[in-house]
């Protein structure tokens, strides 16, 4: 029951807000010289997104697609830094709280992806979720856990290594 109302609600929302994020075109406001830069929350929804596609990658095995995922994440955390650097309310700037949470974890489920090692994977992959929480923590959204995915959101993606 749970995974048809994920299906059936929460998939379809992810899906249109990540859609949209990332299909939208820097535009010129009238009268204006900004470009469209998406907000915190659809940046951190695709980072939600990559990080379960990277679990369910790692999984299978699928180090192609893993290494995809992982370096999607570390271009999206490096988004947020760059349109993002300072947040109301939050007492660390994600400019500062990101690199020094996040850069090691990276780095470590990169080697592991590299290596083809899928024990090491699973070590790296709990680091960086452990360290997204801390993130969270210290930037005032604790109230955003992170976890390992319990189920696959993601229905229309085979996960599996493509025979060759």
């Amino acid at each position: 029951m749970r995974e048809l109302l994920w299906t059936a609600c929460v998939l379809p929302a992810i899906v249109v807000v990540s859609f949209t994020a990332a299909c939208r075109e820097p535009v010129t406001p009238a009268g204006g010289s900004e470009a469209y830069v998406p907000g915190l929350g659809e940046m951190m929804s695709l980072q939600q997104m990559r990080h379960a596609k990277l679990w369910f990658a790692g999984q299978a095995q699928n180090w192609e697609l893993a290494s995809y995922e992982i370096d999607e994440l570390g271009e999206g955390f490096d988004d947020v830094v760059k349109y993002h650097p300072t947040h109301k309310d939050s007492p660390v700037a994600p400019k500062d709280a990101i690199p020094r949470m996040v850069t090691e974890p990276i780095k470590e489920l990169r080697d592991a992806i590299d290596k083809k090692d899928a024990r090491a994977f699973t070590l790296a992959y709990d680091a960086l979720t452990a360290s997204c929480n801390s993130c969270h923590k210290a930037t005032n959204f604790a109230f955003n856990t992170v976890q390992t995915p319990a189920g696959n959101p993601y229905p229309n993606q085979a996960f599996a290594p493509a025979a060759k």
